[in-house]
């Protein structure tokens, strides 16, 4: 069993990586401020995103790591880390 974990935990952390690299590409010409985008970073707050383009970045990242992110679900993200744990919970439910 232990060799089974040993195989799955590079596996979830490549692909939490892989997220996070690309949510932090799509949102990079939203940093207007100069400040760094962190996992902790308010997606509405510390970018300037509207929500027309948050939308346009989870549909990008549907397609991207082929998942689907649930409208509620969607709707309770508020920093970059949840969008990106979104991202992988569902990809695991695959």
């Amino acid at each position: 069993m232990q060799a089974i974990q040993e195989l799955v935990a590079p596996n979830t952390l490549s692909l939490q990586y892989d997220v996070m690299r690309e949510i932090l590409t799509l949102l990079a010409p939203y940093n207007a401020g100069g400040k760094a985008i962190t996992p902790q970073t308010v997606i509405s707050k510390g970018l300037t995103v509207d929500s027309l383009t948050i939308m346009d970045v989870i549909m990008e990242l549907e397609d991207r790591f082929d998942v689907t992110i649930p409208m509620n679900v969607a709707a309770d993200i508020v920093t970059i880390d949840q969008l990106a744990e979104a991202v992988v919970s569902q990809r695991a439910r695959r």
